[in-house]
């Protein structure tokens, strides 16, 4: 219970932040900064911007400087979920209990959200390296969100996940897939947490393989959850995996055989965090990732 509390106070304190940096619904275009909102205010874990936060604490280090890359961060995510949706993608008219954005808004108005959000957590870090203490350490993580979001990132793994449909696929690619789709933007998430901090290169270099780790560790969870997960719990609808034909570590090994490599995986993970120093709090939230229902 306590770590739960820890964790409910951390969602509370980054959805303030969120809404600092809101645009406002108002103008001719008022519609676009609607369907925004309604996207980023869907609710979730943000998980990405709670373990920037963390590893920026890690370094003794979690300061002003952090909080609009936490955004940017959470927008991108945002976006990538909203076009996600999309009847050309995952075709989904539900996430986290409610209607989809292109459902609420339109086809059009959710390609346009996000496009919006992605152009606008962009604003967010060029505004943010401008007035930065460190202009080096923001001018870095903002490369680091750029890289990881676009198509050496997110959508590199996108792009290949879309060619994979109704095709088989061996372990190699799907772990391509898998480490440039979700664990791409776990990794910026720490990384941007320990430049900001002052890291130096090998911490970086271990934070990275930290975040490749649970990134792929929290993706198989994802797989499972898919096949033996509660819609009502999950806010999605279960066994889209098997309506889209898509290869996941459970067609290619079962359940009971994936808990164990996406267990094995965290272990490594939190191996790599103690060495790097102490957080109890993003050590417990790592393990949650792997025992959640949602």
């Amino acid at each position: 219970m306590e770590f739960k509390a820890e964790l409910n106070n951390r969602v509370d304190y980054i959805e303030k932040i969120i809404s600092e940096f809101l645009p406002i619904e108002e103008g001719k275009q008022k519609l676009i900064f609607e369907a925004m909102n309604y996207s980023v205010l869907a609710g979730g874990k943000r998980l990405r911007p709670m373990i920037m936060m963390e590893v920026a604490k890690l370094f003794n280090n979690f300061g002003q400087e952090v909080k609009p890359f936490m955004v940017a961060l959470e927008m991108i995510h945002t976006y990538s979920l909203v076009h996600d949706d999309l009847p050309e993608m995952d075709d989904d008219d539900y996430r986290r209990g409610r209607l989809t954005t292109h459902k609420k808004f339109g086809h059009a108005m959710g390609v346009l959200a996000g496009d919006a959000l992605l152009n606008y957590a962009y604003e967010i870090c060029a505004e943010a390296i401008i007035y930065s203490q460190d202009m080096h350490a923001a001018a870095r993580a903002f490369e680091i969100l750029a890289k990881r979001a676009g198509a050496y990132g997110m959508v590199g793994g996108q792009t290949v996940d879309v060619l994979s449909c109704d095709n088989e696929l061996d372990r190699d690619t799907l772990d391509f897939i898998y480490k440039k789709k979700t664990s791409a933007l776990l990794e910026a998430a720490m990384s941007i947490g320990a430049v900001l901090a002052g890291a130096n290169e090998e911490q970086l270099v271990l934070v990275e393989k930290m975040g490749n780790k649970v990134g792929l560790a929290f993706q198989i969870q994802d797989d499972i959850l898919d096949v033996i997960g509660n819609s009502e719990v999950i806010g999605k609808p279960v066994l889209s995996d098997e309506k889209n034909k898509k290869t996941t570590y459970v067609s290619l090994y079962g359940v009971e055989k994936s808990k164990e490599i996406s267990k094995a995986l965290m272990e490594e993970a939190i191996g790599i965090l103690d060495f790097l120093g102490e957080n109890e709090f993003l050590k417990q939230l790592f393990i949650s990732l792997i025992d959640r229902e949602k």
